[in-house]
C-alpha cells in the first residue's frame, strides 16, 4: 500500500479534524504568550513574580532557599520529561502491535480498517509527546543555566553588577518556564488526540475541550485571581 492508499482511508473530516487540533494548539500558544494586556494569563503574571523573586534574592541571606526553588523546578521538568519518554514508548509499542489496537477502535468505532490506519492516528499522539519532551529538556537546561548565573549574582547587593546578573537570571527563568508551559499544552493536546482513535467528531470535541480547559486555567481560574489580588 502507497502512501496515496493510505491517504484514501481517511475522510476529509479526518483532516479537518486534525487541521483543528493543530490550530488550537498554536492559537492558544500564541495567546497564553501574548495576552492583552488588560486581561494578562497566569503565565505571564508568574514572569513578574519571577523577576520580583531574582530582585529580593540580592538581599537574602543565605540563599539556599532560592537554589532549593531553583532545584525544585528541575525536578519537575525532569519528571515530566521522563514521563513524556515512558509515553513514547508506550505509544510506539501499540503502532508496533496495531492489530489488537485495530481491534478495540473497531468495537468502538464499529468501522473495519487495515493496521496502517490506526497506525497513522498514534503518530499524531507521539507527535505531541515528542514536541513536549523536548520543551522540557530544554526548560530543565534553562533552569540550569539560570541557577549558575543566579549563583555569579555578587553578595554585596551594592554591588552595581547585583542588579544586572539578577535581572539576567529572571529572564533566564522566565524562559525557561515558557518552555516548561509549551511542554505541558503538548501534554494536553496528546492525550486530546487519543479521542481520533474514536473518530473525526470525537478529535474535534476533544480539541474544543482541551482548549476551553487551558483557556479557563489561564484567564478565569481562581488562582489567577490570587495573583491579581494586591
Amino acid at each position: 500500500m502507497n502512501w496515496l492508499d493510505r491517504i484514501a482511508l481517511f475522510e476529509p473530516l479526518d483532516f479537518a479534524a486534525v487541521a483543528l487540533i493543530f490550530a488550537f494548539w498554536a492559537v492558544i500558544g500564541w495567546r497564553v504568550e501574548h495576552p492583552a494586556k488588560d486581561h494578562l494569563s497566569v503565565s505571564r503574571i508568574m514572569a513578574e513574580y519571577r523577576r520580583e523573586w531574582m530582585r529580593q534574592m540580592i538581599t537574602r541571606e543565605p540563599r539556599i532557599f532560592d537554589a532549593q526553588t531553583v532545584a525544585t523546578l528541575r525536578q519537575g521538568t525532569s519528571f515530566l520529561a521522563s514521563t513524556c519518554v515512558i509515553a513514547i514508548g508506550g505509544t510506539l509499542a501499540l503502532i508496533g502491535n496495531a492489530e489488537r489496537v485495530a481491534g478495540v477502535a473497531e468495537d468502538l468505532t464499529l468501522m473495519m480498517h487495515p493496521a496502517i490506519f490506526w497506525e497513522i492516528k498514534l503518530l499524531l499522539v507521539v507527535f505531541f509527546l515528542t514536541n513536549a519532551f523536548l520543551k522540557f529538556i530544554w526548560s530543565n537546561r534553562l533552569f540550569g543555566y539560570c541557577s549558575v548565573v543566579m549563583a555569579a549574582v555578587p553578595n554585596d547587593p551594592a554591588d552595581p553588577q547585583a542588579s544586572v546578573v539578577a535581572e539576567k537570571a529572571g529572564e533566564l527563568n522566565i524562559t525557561a518556564a515558557r518552555s516548561f508551559n509549551r511542554g505541558l499544552r503538548s501534554m494536553y493536546f496528546s492525550l486530546t488526540s487519543l479521542a481520533w482513535l474514536a473518530g473525526a467528531i470525537p478529535l474535534i470535541l476533544a480539541a474544543f475541550v482541551t482548549l476551553i480547559v487551558i483557556w479557563r486555567r489561564e484567564f478565569a481560574s481562581h488562582s489567577r485571581a490570587i495573583l491579581l489580588v494586591k
